[in-house]
């Protein structure tokens, strides 16, 4: 089921050529990392579309916002280190407050980035993302789910921020999975616990999942693929169906994947939630591999802590 891997970053940039193909108001900018982002692919297809702005984010973001009040579908693009941090008052102010139909793509998100290092880990986007009102978030787990978020946030008006990463992950949905926004999906029926996942950490939930099936641990995985608007009904279902609810994310845990989830349980059905996540420290230089297991939330360090009694 996982043995396919593509970057999430690579998907994006082949289905923004096929978009581009079928509707001539989308445009596409970058920040002089189109090499990186995979715009380029777009880019050779479409040069009059594409926009390299240099190593400007803040300009890119407000020139985004303004090719929108023309009637335009602007893809930005850079790392997420860079698109949504150095350019936060941008996307706040010129993109959000106006409710403008921007969609920011964000590349080499979280520590999975590996050797580019802390200063280029970025832990704190979905938060600060997902405070900001207008705009939707969403982290795709792979492939099939990217190829599918590019094209359908060309369908919404409004803000939208994408979270995508350099690792090469497991490709884990096929052509016939249905997405929504706002909608999780469900693996498995188990019971003894529910594993709530986003972006590269589901394909290692589901890699628990399978090897704790096999000890008879029975667990059920959830993709939450949209942060915000989050899935309240299912969260919601799994607290009253499973015995434990875990969350783990390649993002600090404070504001992050685990925060959303605490706080439809806390207003709608109030228990317990582990988070797995990065614990409130800044990265390290490293292979991504290594981090991922380094700061356990991998599938070895999420066997562990179902099998934790405590």
């Amino acid at each position: 089921m996982l043995d396919k891997k593509i970057a999430t970053r690579q998907s994006y940039g082949e289905a923004l050529k096929e978009l581009g193909q079928k509707n001539e108001n989308v445009v596409v900018l970058d920040a002089d990392l189109s090499t990186a982002t995979k715009t380029e692919i777009f880019a050779k297809e479409f040069p009059d579309r594409f926009f390299d702005m240099g190593i400007a984010e803040q300009n890119m973001m407000a020139t985004a916002a303004g090719l929108a009040t023309c009637g335009k579908i602007p893809y930005a693009s850079s790392f997420a280190v860079f698109a949504a941090g150095r350019a936060y008052d941008q996307i706040r102010n010129s993109i959000c407050y106006p409710k403008l139909n921007v969609k920011i793509c964000a590349t080499h998100a979280g520590i999975t980035v590996g050797e580019d290092g802390a200063t280029h880990q970025m832990l704190e986007d979905i938060s600060m993302m997902r405070t900001l009102p207008n705009m939707t978030v969403i982290s795709p787990s792979d492939d099939t789910q990217t190829r599918w978020v590019v094209e359908e946030i060309s369908k919404i008006q409004g803000p939208v921020y994408v979270r995508l990463c350099r690792l090469s992950t497991p490709v884990i949905y096929d052509n016939t999975q249905k997405f929504e926004i706002g909608k999780a999906i469900q693996i498995g029926e188990g019971t003894d616990a529910t594993i709530f996942a986003t972006g590269v950490t589901v394909s290692e939930a589901i890699k628990a999942k399978e090897q704790l099936d096999a000890e008879g641990i029975n667990v059920r995985v959830i993709d939450m693929h949209t942060i915000k608007p989050i899935d309240k009904d299912m969260i919601i279902k799994c607290a009253k169906e499973t015995k434990r609810l875990i969350s783990v994310e390649d993002h600090n845990i404070i504001g992050g994947l685990g925060s959303a989830i605490s706080e439809v349980l806390t207003e709608n059905c109030p228990c317990k939630l582990e988070r797995m996540g990065i614990n409130d420290c800044f990265g390290k230089s490293g292979k991504a591999e290594e981090l991922i297991k380094y700061y356990k939330i991998g599938y070895e360090a999420i066997i562990e802590k179902v099998k934790d009694k405590n």
